[in-house]
């Protein structure tokens, strides 16, 4: 994982991130806030305290998930980690009221064994090379408590849209887009068990009224994102 890398654009991240997402008709906190929710209905059917679970954000950059966390988790024990240290200075400032931002080498997590209940990371993994996937998500294994839960979001390589917003964004210039197969296997290689794919962001914002009926689609291969979980 590269520190320098996420430094370089830590700075102006929302707005070229917005510009790459255009044609979407959204903001990123749309999708930010989407893959929270998707989280809080994972932990809701888990049946457990959404306001008192320890929440792992793995690769949390300037902090964008983390308002919806303090929304969707008020009373969570929310910790974010990353590699690049503006962008961790950013997340600081901007919501330091309500996560702890800690700096990570890119190799081991600097917490104990069992210390989460849950581990999240939105978009992060296509950023990191292949074959460091599996000792990463070990080690998110590791921190996380017995039967607790990883949720990995990523990019869909199936869908064309997302395909060309990869290829035309500056913080993505050598990303390696996931298949969501590969993903679940590096997970399963891992320890986790009964890793799952659901299939996620099927309209965009001028069909936003049939967006009630993704959780129909999750199972088709074409959304534009996707994300893997299982159990410790």
């Amino acid at each position: 994982m590269d520190r320098t890398e996420f430094d370089k654009f830590a700075d102006e991240y929302r707005s070229l991130h917005q510009k790459n997402i255009a044609a979407s008709g959204e903001a990123p906190e749309y999708f930010a806030e989407y893959k929270v929710k998707d989280l809080k209905r994972l932990v809701d059917r888990d049946g457990s305290v959404a306001q008192s679970v320890r929440i792992l954000d793995f690769g949390t950059g300037v902090g964008t998930s983390v308002p919806f966390f303090c929304k969707h988790f008020p009373s969570a024990d929310l910790t974010c980690v990353d590699v690049s240290l503006r962008s961790l200075e950013i997340g600081t400032v901007r919501f330091g009221n309500c996560a702890t931002f800690i700096a990570f080498d890119g190799s081991r997590l600097p917490f104990s064994d069992s210390t989460f209940d849950y581990a999240f990371a939105a978009c992060v993994f296509h950023h990191i090379p292949p074959g460091e996937h599996r000792q990463l998500f070990a080690e998110m294994r590791r921190v996380l408590r017995p039967g607790g839960q990883v949720m990995i979001y990523e990019h869909n390589p199936l869908n064309p849209f997302t395909v060309r917003a990869v290829q035309t964004c500056p913080f993505d210039a050598n990303a390696i887009l996931i298949r969501a197969r590969d993903l679940r296997a590096a997970l399963a290689g891992a320890g986790f068990r009964h890793p799952y794919i659901k299939y996620r962001v099927f309209f965009p914002a001028a069909l936003r009224r049939l967006r009630g009926l993704e959780d129909r689609f999750a199972w088709l291969p074409i959304g534009a994102q996707y994300f893997v979980s299982g159990r410790s």
